[in-house]
């Protein structure tokens, strides 16, 4: 063994795999100066007991992308290294017993081969041949995935170590880190059981112990530890090294094979979490007791499936922890609350497969000090301090095994962790019917049940049972006025002398304007892509309301602090909480305020992109013209004790101009006939607003440098070979989801961001991006044969790059 240094340029917690991958990546990427301790043994805390399947897919393209690059890296690690690695490339059969099932797995084949995944829809009996194990009589098909394969986890954690350590990183075992030296908010060493490392870069990938590793330096990393059991059994009669892996995911249960036997394993509907206490001192490479009767119901489920199983001999049930998160995505990045810490932790099952890629991104990271791609999903900043809290997280992570192999149904909620947040007019949307579903621990009313119906949500791939009822609430909308609960919203103050500044320099439009101007803006990254886009009111000369998305609460309050200079004179406080929002939207919205304001709201006397403060009732708010469902309104800011009374007013009032309650299904059906974008599903770092059509958002001229400028600039003018387009379909019957593929002319052009049915259109609409190498313009569109693939059959659409719906925004202005 050798000495602990004094110094290193990085110190990476945790020697799994994680952890062994970003330091074969950064000693790869030329960072030599790199030290791994481990407080047991490499790949001893949850590598060791992993499954190690490696399926490609993912929801989205850049994680798809992560696990192809594992793939690509597990195929050539042993010849590089010389250490074996038990990658094989046997492909995954994944079957269907429902119909639903069937439906899910076609839309998953149609968006694997968008991503460049090879996948074929397959009869039970083809799926038979290819496992002949398995009983088909009762499947209504499957697909078939020949790139996805198996791997060994600890296997492969020691060939990234000897890649690790042959570009010059220090590996030490049996050094538990006991502390994290932070100076002016930023990494400045660790405290070990074997003396002190100065380092600028720490890397949290300590697995289950990570959580309790970012609380020594206020660091929210919310992962808790749950039981997964899985058999495996001696040797079986009919299965070969080449057996594919095999998932049920109605049965909850999984295949693979293993030394000529099966390793079967699930993911029970309802977990046993682990480690309530705290995790034992010294628990390394640490088994479970086993527990047949919860394993039970796997088991019975295999046997129908591989009725071999019945006689075989099992000669080990594993139980040993593993650790998820809040929302079964894994978590990295920099952490928002201390420069220079970073995070790989949490990969819920997914270790294996997604190891060798993440290991890549977040080393890539580390160096440019910003993600190489759009990393959303796995962001840690999607996440708020109450995420750690250990109660809650174990009560949602029961929940959240199971959802691996749960109907993706579009738009199931999560049952667990449910009622933290709720705004001051809950119970008042409860007593009229709202149906809640959750966003940032908000509750929030997706749709509303009229009288004699149960507000809660039936789910299925076709017209779920709020249909209707969403359908009459966007039409008062369009047709006469609609009120909206939009009290989640992030909402900020940046307040002092230098707040102009600050802002200019992160917006792309111009927001030196008078007090009282509301402008919609984008904040940018250095290449010209989408951080965030929002709305920016001027309060006071110093003083401005930033309003924005409710799940980038934790993200763009990082954004926005990380570029106030040291010595600027600016400072960001979050408000969220302190005012409800009430949506007043609708042909008929201006009309219902008068009658509760003596405020002077004719278009000439309060313009569109205004705000001011105005009486409602006995209350002051602020009122702002803006909207997000293309009909004239106003959003209310109303300070969270105001909001109940201000609720009851317009209730009062709007009884006779045909006032409803609205949800967020019908805010979505009717921003998209109107084309309006949604950061993180239309807007994501990765595109720019030349590409988005949100040029006009953008004042190249406005006198002061912003973020992405030149990176603009660069390509202003020039074809753009992606594009945001409009969608509608042909068949007024057709209801897509979202991340449907689009066919241009026979050809493979790009995918469906967002999606609902436009009730005013009468047919489903969406927005989605187009790609082509000589330029996507408005003509070749319009001569185009479009094509939208639903659940692997492809149906005409019509693509434009202006909105569906009233283009001139002539209702929204008057």
């Amino acid at each position: 063994m050798t000495a602990l240094p004094s110094q290193a340029r990085v110190v990476i917690v945790g020697g799994g795999i994680v952890g062994a991958s970003v330091a074969y990546h950064l000693t790869t990427l030329g960072w030599r100066d790199v030290v791994v301790l481990e407080q047991g043994s490499l790949s001893g805390g949850t590598t060791w007991h992993a499954a190690g399947l490696v399926g490609q897919l993912r929801s989205s393209s850049n994680l798809t992308q992560l696990i192809r690059d594992s793939v690509d890296l597990y195929s050539r690690l042993e010849a590089e290294t010389g250490q074996a690695t038990g990658w094989k490339r046997c492909g995954s059969i994944s079957v269907a017993r429902t119909v639903e099932r069937m439906v899910q797995l076609r839309r998953n084949a149609s968006v694997a081969r968008s991503y460049g995944i090879e996948a074929e829809e397959i009869s039970p009996k083809q799926a038979g041949e290819r496992y002949p194990l398995m009983r088909t009589d009762d499947l209504v098909g499957a697909v078939w995935i020949p790139g996805d394969g198996k791997a060994n986890p600890a296997d492969i954690t020691q060939a990234l170590a000897r890649g690790a350590r042959a570009g010059g990183a220090q590996i030490h075992e049996s050094v538990k880190v006991t502390g994290v030296k932070l100076e002016r908010g930023r990494v400045a060493g660790v405290h070990t059981s074997q003396g002190d490392i100065t380092t600028e870069v720490l890397v949290n990938c300590a697995g289950m112990w990570a959580r309790e590793l970012g609380r020594m330096s206020g660091v929210t990393v919310p992962l808790h530890a749950c039981e997964h059991m899985y058999i495996v059994t001696n040797p079986i009669d009919g299965v070969t090294s080449d057996l594919p892996v095999m998932r049920d995911g109605d049965g909850h249960i999984y295949f693979k094979e293993e030394v000529a036997g099966l390793l079967m394993g699930g993911f029970d509907p309802w977990a046993k979490p682990w480690g309530m206490e705290g995790i034992p001192e010294g628990f390394s490479f640490g088994t479970l007791p086993e527990d047949w009767g919860k394993f039970e119901i796997l088991m019975r489920n295999a046997i129908e499936r591989v009725p071999a199983l019945e006689t075989a001999q099992v000669r080990l049930l594993m139980n040993g922890p593993e650790s998820f998160t809040p929302d079964n995505y894994f978590i990295l990045g920099e952490a928002p609350e201390v420069r220079r810490y970073y995070v790989g932790a949490g990969f819920c099952s997914g270790g294996i497969a997604t190891a060798g890629g993440a290991g890549r991104a977040l080393a890539e990271w580390i160096i440019a000090d910003r993600p190489p791609m759009d990393l959303w999903q796995a962001d840690i900043r999607r996440f708020a301090p109450f995420h750690a809290n250990p109660t809650f997280l174990r009560e949602r992570v029961s929940e959240i095994v199971g959802v691996h192999y749960f109907v993706a149904f579009p738009n199931r909620e999560l049952e667990s962790g449910r009622g933290l947040r709720r705004s001051p007019l809950y119970e008042r949307l409860q007593a009229r019917g709202a149906c809640f579903g959750s966003k940032m621990g908000w509750e929030r009313a997706n749709w509303f049940a009229p009288a004699g119906v149960t507000p809660k949500t039936e789910y299925s791939f076709g017209r779920q049972n709020w249909f209707p009822h969403a359908a009459a609430e966007h039409r008062a909308c369009r047709e006469a006025v609609a009120r909206f609960d939009q009290t989640s919203f992030s909402k900020f103050l940046v307040q002092g002398r230098d707040a102009e500044a600050v802002l200019q320099r992160l917006c792309a439009n111009d927001v030196s304007v008078p007090p009282g101007r509301v402008v919609y803006t984008a904040m940018l990254n250095e290449r010209g892509g989408f951080e965030s886009d929002l709305t920016v009111t001027r309060l006071a000369g110093d003083a401005y309301l930033v309003v924005t998305g409710s799940a980038q609460t934790t993200r763009d309050a990082d954004w926005i602090r990380r570029h106030i200079p040291e010595d600027g004179r600016a400072t960001l406080t979050d408000v969220g909480s302190a005012y409800a929002v009430i949506g007043v939207m609708g042909p008929r919205s201006r009309e219902l305020l008068s009658r509760v304001s003596s405020a002077d709201l004719s278009s000439a006397g309060f313009p569109f992109a205004t705000s001011r403060e105005i009486g409602i009732g006995r209350a002051m708010v602020r009122a702002s013209r803006i909207t997000y469902v293309g009909e004239l309104g106003w959003e209310l800011y109303v300070p969270m004790e105001f909001a109940g009374d201000v609720y009851d007013t317009l209730s009062e009032a709007g009884d006779t101009l045909g006032l409803v309650d609205a949800g967020y299904y019908a805010i979505d059906s009717l921003r998209l006939e109107k084309g309006y974008r949604a950061w993180g599903r239309e807007l994501t770092p990765d595109d720019t607003p030349l590409e988005a059509g949100l040029g006009w958002a953008v004042r190249f001229d406005k006198g002061s440098e912003f973020l992405g400028r030149q990176a603009l600039l660069e390509r202003k003018g020039q074809p753009l070979a992606k594009r945001l387009v409009s969608l509608v379909l042909d068949n007024p019957e057709l209801l897509p989801w979202g991340d449907e593929p689009i066919w241009c002319d026979g050809k493979l052009a790009g995918a469906v961001t967002s999606a609902a049915f436009g009730h005013t259109l009468g047919r489903g609409v969406a927005l989605g991006w187009i790609r082509r190498d000589e330029g996507v313009g408005a003509a070749w569109l319009e001569g185009a044969r479009i094509e939208m693939e639903i659940a692997g059959q492809r149906h005409a659409a019509r693509a434009s790059l202006r909105a569906p719906y009233d283009p001139d925004g002539l209702r929204v202005k008057a």
